[in-house]
Order: structure tokens, then C-alpha cells, then sequence
């Protein structure tokens, strides 16, 4: 049994405060679908992100998290060296030329280490299919030598997909290689990694593999993909740093669409016990799940579900495309991603025009986010609620520093209970429907919201 310490609330406060711009790097810069032929050039196509990184600075961003970049057969997923830029995209030089335009910039840099399987021309797994039981890969991999199948052998994958075999980690030898990897790309520039899967890899595993990592490299950041289950058991068990709110994202989509703000204040009610001890990574959208745009019934609502994500404890992370309002569906079929992973322009000059609104949208948000640095471990209080209006206050357990967001979504005027008037400022939103309807700015329009800053002292009555 390991003795390594529990990691029980996270440590370093720098990538904590970052809002990341997320993208697969595979399908953002147009590479070929599989593996290029071994006598093939190299495409040198990391290059191309340097223009993408001005344009998340302007966004307000100062993170890119990038999806795979090591070696694979097909969708980086599906990783055959980890210590091997992928040559569809570069080298290691084309790797350290954008750590270096990302240090340029002072973004941070997050790594997919995709380390609960791999490909099957992985290798090491390759070595087994060679020689069987007597390869000294044999103990990597949960292989069972008495079933039928087409190496001889039968093994454990990811989730029923033969092409991604499952690693044992219970080897010595597999906890070793993911320290290797984890340290060589941290020592190149790398701030920190988002761990695949992590839902489906002991715990103790990754407890046995950060704390080593940590010890030396004390400012990199762990966050786990977790999807369901309990999420302060995978930071504290596994020494994570982070991992992905999934039920905050269900609650905003849903709750829009169903008008029951009520699933929206009880996933809020957790939220603010999974912050008191660590900050989630916040999100609407990644490589995985169909596009916000595309999710909501009414388009009119995506600054709703956008205003709730940028004032609420965490760390915020933007799919890149989102902040254009791209659409697209994920489907549970061969090429399933096609439509949430397209291929992007070769610089944000080649952005259709119709984007600009919800990208200004972003901007905005991200900008109030950015002036109230507290909101990252902001605890919310329920000020109204009921099926299509709904108003909650961020508050700074710290300094008491404290805002107001009101939400409706209904097709008529709704007045929130609020302090006077005059001591209310408004950041953000449109309350009304024009200046001539202009009242006090506890009252919203229909489909309307607004953000308030309120005294540290103030208080709102809850109704």
C-alpha cells in the first residue's frame, strides 16, 4: 500500500486562475485522419497555432489546452509513442517553438496525457503480440493468454473498443513510464496535463505517479476527466489538482431548455461544496459533447448559461469555435466527432462575421471574470427561484466581495428582490428592452439577464 500523502485541496494558485482556450490540435489544423506512412515528411503544423494565440489573449484567455500531440493511429487517442511528437503536426523543435511563443504571451500550456490505453501499434503492445507471453511488455497490459482472438490472446480495452488496449496499472513498469512521460513534457514547458479517462484508472494510481511529478516539478497542475461519480473522493484519493464538472454542464444546458432553474440551484448548492475544496474545471463545451449552440433550444439563452459559468467558483475552460457560436452534434457513430472537431481557418482572419457578437459575448465576461479575481472561489446564495427566473449572489468568502446574477427566460418582465437601486452597478447584460423601458436594475426583460456589483456590505432579501 502506498504511503504517499493525500492531496487534498489544490496548491498552486496560477493555473487555478486561468481560463483556458481548449482545442484538438489533430482536427483544429486540418491533419490526414491516420498515422502518416513512415517514409512520409513531416507536417509542421504546430506552427500554425501561433496566430491562435494572440486571438486567445484577446479573448481574455491565458491558457491553451491542447488535446493530444504525441504520436497515434488516428485521433491522438489512440497514442503509439509518448515521447514523440506526432508527425502530423511537427517535431519536438515545432513543440518548443510554441512553448516559447506561449511564454511570449504568458500563456500557460496544458498537455492530454492519454495513459489508461493506448494504440495497439503501441510499442510495447506490438512487442507482445510478437512474442507473446515471453515479452517483457507482458505485465503492461491485462491480457488474458487463454481466450481466442486474432493475436493469440485475449485483452482488456477502453470502454469495448478493441483498437485502445486497456494498461494494467497495477505494473511497476506502466506507473514508471507515465512519471517518465508526465516529466519530459513538464521539463520542455509543458504548466500541466489533463489526464484522459482518469475515471477509469485507479486512484491510486495516480497518487503513486503525481506525488513523484509533483515533488518535482511543484507548480504543474493534474486535472482528472472525470464524468460521473464522486469527484472530491478523485481529487483527494488521487492527488488531482482539478477535474471536469460534468454536472454543472448538464445543469445549464438542461435546465435552459427543460425552464427548471430548480436542477440549476441544486447542482449550484454542490458546486459550492466541491469548491470549498478544490476548484472544478467549468466548461459548456469540449471535444466530446455536441456544441452549446447546437444544445440549446433557444439561441436567445446562451448568455444565460454563459453569465452563470463566468461568475461562478472554478476554472473556466472555452472550446474553441464556442466563442463563435459554432455548431455541431455529437454522434455515437463511427466518425461521430466529425461536426465538433472541424478544422479551423489558418488564423482568426478567416472567421465568418456572424461569430463576432458571442464572441464579444466572451470577451466581456471573461473581462468581468478577470476584474474580480475572487469569483474563482465564490460561494453562491439562491436570492429568487422558480422554474423560468432565477437569481443568485456570488460571494467572496474572503473579502465579502459580492455580485448578483438574474436570469429569465420567460416571455415576460420579472422583478427580482434587491437592495436599493442606486447602490446596485451594472457589469453586465441588458435588462431592459430598450432605454425607454429603462426601471430599477433588479428588473429584467424578457429573455434577459443582467450581472450586478453590490457593496460588500449590501445585502439582497431573499424572496
Amino acid at each position: 500500500m502506498s504511503t504517499a500523502p493525500l492531496h487534498t485541496a489544490p496548491v498552486h494558485p496560477a493555473p487555478v486562475q486561468t481560463v483556458w482556450w481548449q482545442l484538438h490540435p489533430l482536427t483544429f489544423l486540418g491533419a490526414e485522419p491516420r498515422a502518416l506512412p513512415a517514409d512520409a515528411p513531416c507536417a509542421h503544423r504546430l506552427g500554425r497555432l501561433e496566430p491562435w494565440l494572440d486571438y486567445l489573449v484577446e479573448l481574455g484567455c491565458d491558457g491553451l489546452a491542447l488535446g493530444p500531440v504525441f504520436a497515434s493511429s488516428t485521433h491522438g487517442y489512440d497514442t503509439v509513442d509518448h515521447f514523440r511528437v506526432d508527425p502530423r503536426l511537427g517535431t519536438d523543435e515545432d513543440f518548443d517553438r510554441l512553448v516559447a511563443a506561449c511564454r511570449q504571451r504568458g500563456v500557460k500550456l496544458l498537455l492530454d496525457g492519454v495513459f489508461n490505453h493506448v494504440s495497439r501499434d503501441f510499442g510495447p503492445f506490438r512487442d507482445v503480440r510478437a512474442h507473446g507471453a515471453a515479452s517483457a511488455y507482458a505485465s503492461w497490459f491485462r491480457i488474458d493468454w487463454s481466450a481466442d482472438g486474432p493475436d493469440g490472446f485475449g485483452y482488456a480495452d477502453f470502454e469495448g473498443h478493441r483498437h485502445l488496449v486497456a494498461l494494467d496499472h497495477a505494473e511497476p513498469a506502466v506507473q514508471d513510464h507515465v512519471r517518465r512521460v508526465m516529466d519530459h513534457w513538464l521539463r520542455r514547458g509543458a504548466h500541466g496535463w489533463r489526464l484522459d479517462a482518469a475515471y477509469a484508472v485507479p486512484s491510486s494510481f495516480w497518487r503513486d505517479v503525481i506525488g513523484p511529478v509533483r515533488a518535482d516539478h511543484p507548480d504543474a497542475w493534474f486535472l482528472g476527466e472525470v464524468i460521473h461519480g464522486d469527484y472530491t473522493a478523485a481529487v483527494s484519493d488521487g492527488g488531482l489538482d482539478s477535474v471536469t464538472q460534468y454536472e454543472l454542464w448538464k445543469a445549464l444546458w438542461s435546465s435552459l431548455n427543460d425552464h427548471n432553474f430548480f436542477e440549476l440551484a441544486w447542482t449550484l448548492d454542490r458546486h459550492n461544496g466541491l469548491a470549498a475544496l478544490f476548484q472544478p474545471l467549468t466548461f459548456l463545451g469540449n471535444h466530446d459533447v455536441t456544441r452549446v449552440a447546437s444544445r440549446l433550444d433557444d439561441p436567445r439563452h446562451l448568455a444565460h448559461a454563459l453569465a452563470v459559468l463566468f461568475t461562478v467558483a472554478g476554472t473556466p475552460s472555452v472550446y474553441a469555435g464556442d466563442e463563435q457560436a459554432f455548431r455541431g452534434v455529437k454522434y455515437e457513430r463511427e466518425d461521430g466527432d466529425a461536426e465538433i472537431r472541424p478544422a479551423f481557418p489558418d488564423s482568426p482572419s478567416g472567421l465568418a462575421p456572424h461569430g463576432r457578437p458571442v464572441y464579444r459575448l466572451h470577451q466581456n465576461l471573461i473581462g468581468l471574470r478577470r476584474r474580480h479575481p475572487w469569483l474563482v472561489r465564490a460561494r453562491t446564495e439562491v436570492l429568487h427561484l422558480d422554474n423560468q427566473a432565477f437569481a443568485y449572489r456570488a460571494v467572496d468568502p474572503e473579502s465579502g466581495a459580492r455580485l448578483a446574477v438574474l436570469l429569465n427566460i420567460s416571455d415576460s418582465p420579472v422583478d427580482f428582490p434587491s437592495v436599493d437601486a442606486s447602490a446596485e452597478r451594472l457589469l453586465a447584460g441588458a435588462p431592459y428592452d430598450d432605454a425607454a423601458d429603462a426601471g430599477p436594475t433588479h428588473r429584467v426583460a424578457p429573455h434577459a439577464w443582467a450581472v450586478l456589483e453590490l457593496p460588500s456590505s449590501g445585502d439582497l432579501r431573499a424572496h
